[in-house]
């Protein structure tokens, strides 16, 4: 019997096919938290990455168990750093929103600083 002339066959192909991607997704995500950890010396890190290539199932419950705890707390750690690294960024090169550039041509209107005219203008490309 061939493999793909069976319904169940295929489902089960399916079924193995899923188990392998989350089992891929498992093993990066404990690599990437291996390498994100600065707590972890490099020696552990090696230690670690040996094993869950010769004793990959194993290693992967063992730290899931010893360590997962931390793994949210260090991704999100590493997303809060990520995240305040593009906002300072966007300071840097003077990226704000549509809003805030109204405002502060209406502040210039306001002022005197410039005409109702311009400020339109500037409105106009803020909103573009």
């Amino acid at each position: 019997m061939e493999f793909w002339e069976s319904f169940w066959s295929i489902i089960w192909w399916f079924i193995w096919a899923f188990v392998f991607v989350a089992y891929l997704m498992v093993m990066f995500s404990i690599i990437g938290d291996i390498f994100r950890d600065r707590k972890l010396g490099g020696f552990s890190k090696a230690v670690w990455v040996f094993f869950l290539m010769f004793l990959p199932f194993l290693t992967a419950l063992i730290y899931l168990i010893a360590r997962g705890g931390g793994m949210a707390e260090r991704g999100a750690a590493a997303d809060q750093r990520s995240h305040e690294a593009m906002l300072a960024r966007l300071r840097e090169v003077g990226v704000t929103s549509p809003s805030v550039e109204i405002e502060k041509a209406a502040l210039m209107r306001d002022s005197g600083t410039i005409t109702e005219e311009e400020f339109r203008s500037l409105k106009a490309r803020a909103l573009a």
